[in-house]
C-alpha cells in the first residue's frame, strides 16, 4: 500500500506557485477545502487561476483570496453572493468565465477521465459558445467544451484513509468527486483520518488512486451561506 497521508496542510501544498491553476471543490460554502484556502491565502500566492462552482461570500471561502487580490481569474457558474467578486470583475480587475454549472462539472470529468473534449447542447446560441466549435448531431446543435487543465485540485471529503480513499457526506460531495484525479495534483483534506484497510469498501466514493496527498483538516466552520430562520412564535 502507498501512503498519500502528508503531515499537514503546508505539506500537502508544496509545490503551489504563482500564476497556476486550481480546482476547488465545494457548492457555496458547503463542502469547500477551508484548510488549503486558508493556506493559499496565508501563502499569499498570487495571479491564481481558480475554478470553482462559485466564490464564497465576501468573508469566507474564496472570497479571502479575493480580498488580497490573489486572484487573477475565475472559471464559475455561480458568483452571487460575493460583493468583492461583483467590484472587481465590472471594474476589469478581475478576469471571469463563467460557465454552465452542469459544462463545469463535465469538464471536470473529462479531465478526469482522460477526455480532452467533448460536445454539449448547453450554451448554444449564446456568449458561452463564442469562439468554440459547434456541431450538428440529430438535428441539434452542440458546442464543443475543452476538459480542464489544472495544476492542483483541492477536495474536501468527511472520512479518508492513508491510501487516499474518500467518503463524503451528504450534499458536501457536490463537486467534489469530480474533481479527484482532474488535476495534476489532487489534495484531499479530510475531517477523519484512518489506516488504510478501515473504510468499508462498499462506503468508499472515490478510490485512492485519483488522490496524491490526504492529510486530516482542524477548526472546519462549516458556515451556512444563507441562514434563514422562523419567526419565533409567542
Amino acid at each position: 500500500m502507498i501512503s498519500k497521508k502528508v503531515t499537514d496542510v503546508k505539506e500537502a501544498l508544496k509545490g503551489i506557485k504563482d500564476g497556476m491553476t486550481f480546482m476547488l471543490g465545494g457548492f457555496g460554502l458547503c463542502g469547500i477545502p477551508e484548510n488549503a484556502i486558508a493556506e493559499l491565502v496565508e501563502s499569499n500566492i498570487k495571479d491564481i487561476t481558480c475554478i470553482s462552482n462559485n466564490a464564497g461570500v465576501d468573508d469566507f471561502g474564496l472570497g479571502l483570496l479575493l480580498h488580497k487580490h490573489q486572484i487573477k481569474k475565475m472559471i464559475s457558474s455561480y458568483v452571487g453572493e460575493n460583493e468583492e467578486f461583483e467590484r472587481q470583475m465590472l471594474s476589469g480587475e478581475l478576469e471571469v468565465e463563467l460557465t454552465p454549472q452542469g459544462t463545469l462539472a463535465e469538464k471536470c470529468r473529462a479531465a478526469q477521465g482522460g477526455f480532452p473534449a467533448f460536445y454539449t447542447p448547453a450554451g448554444y446560441g449564446t456568449e458561452v459558445a463564442e469562439g468554440k466549435e459547434t456541431r450538428e448531431f440529430n438535428g441539434k446543435m452542440y458546442v464543443l467544451e475543452e476538459a480542464f487543465n489544472a495544476d492542483f485540485a483541492f477536495v474536501k471529503a468527511w472520512k479518508g484513509d492513508e491510501a487516499g480513499n474518500l467518503i463524503f457526506k451528504g450534499t458536501a460531495r457536490n463537486f467534489n468527486p469530480c474533481m479527484c484525479g482532474a488535476a495534476k495534483i489532487t489534495v484531499a483534506e479530510v475531517e477523519e483520518l484512518v489506516p488504510a484497510g478501515e473504510l468499508d469498501p462498499n462506503q468508499i466514493h472515490i478510490p485512492g488512486i485519483f488522490v496524491q496527498r490526504i492529510f486530516q483538516g482542524k477548526d472546519y466552520e462549516k458556515r451556512i451561506e444563507q441562514l434563514t430562520v422562523r419567526k419565533k412564535q409567542y
